[in-house]
């Protein structure tokens, strides 16, 4: 028998992100000073926050519904083109699980999966355009290829982490397609997104809850 993640333990985890996220803001925000408009984590720490604000009523939920509270939660708290994206990838989610009681090794891939295939659609942009999508892109095919070669629950959950973290650490050389740092003279190259930043701190703790509750 594999993991289960309850969803009273996915709103442990969104606490766990929420804090990481809020721990790192003097770090993104300059980051995101140089490439961005510099709102970037104000945003998306006060969706977090929002979230963790509403716990006690998350954790009753379903499964589905609560994903569905999330991304509509995140699309109003967040604002801006984060709040659409991150809303549009929790709802896309919600619907594709709408059967699923818990969040395993499967139904956790096809969660991330159409996550990350919502933000692409809705956002307009592919993996190596230096944005969130870089982190999210590499974690999930770091996923799925570890789980495609048979390896055990705690490596395909290591991939994930790694796959992160590589895709974060290369938009350091991207230059961007998109967004504020793409009207830049040098696109933004020799610094890391700050919305591949904090989607790798989200993906990290996620690994990171799963290791250590629940293998």
């Amino acid at each position: 028998m594999g993991f289960q993640i309850t969803p009273k333990e996915y709103v442990d985890y969104i606490i766990l992100a929420g804090e990481e996220i809020e721990k790192n803001g003097e770090y993104v925000t300059a980051l995101d000073a140089k490439t961005g408009d510099g709102d970037h984590w104000v945003n998306l720490n006060s969706g977090f926050q929002k979230l963790i604000s509403m716990q006690e009523e998350l954790k009753i939920m379903e499964l589905a519904p609560m994903l569905k509270k999330i991304g509509m939660t995140l699309m109003s708290a967040i604002g801006g083109s984060s709040g659409v994206l991150y809303g549009s990838g929790y709802l896309a989610a919600s619907k594709a699980l709408k059967d699923a009681g818990a969040l395993d090794i499967d139904t956790l891939y096809i969660f991330l999966q159409t996550e990350l295939n919502a933000i692409m659609e809705r956002g307009k942009a592919k993996p190596g355009w230096k944005t969130m999508i870089d982190s999210l892109y590499e974690g999930v095919e770091a996923y799925g290829a570890a789980k495609e070669a048979g390896q055990d629950e705690r490596q395909v959950m290591e991939a994930l982490k790694r796959g992160a973290q590589e895709g974060r650490d290369r938009t350091r050389e991207m230059e961007a397609v998109k967004g504020r740092a793409s009207y830049q003279t040098n696109k933004g190259v020799g610094e890391l997104d700050p919305g591949a930043v904090t989607m790798c701190i989200q993906l990290e703790c996620l690994s990171d809850y799963i290791l250590n509750h629940k293998l």
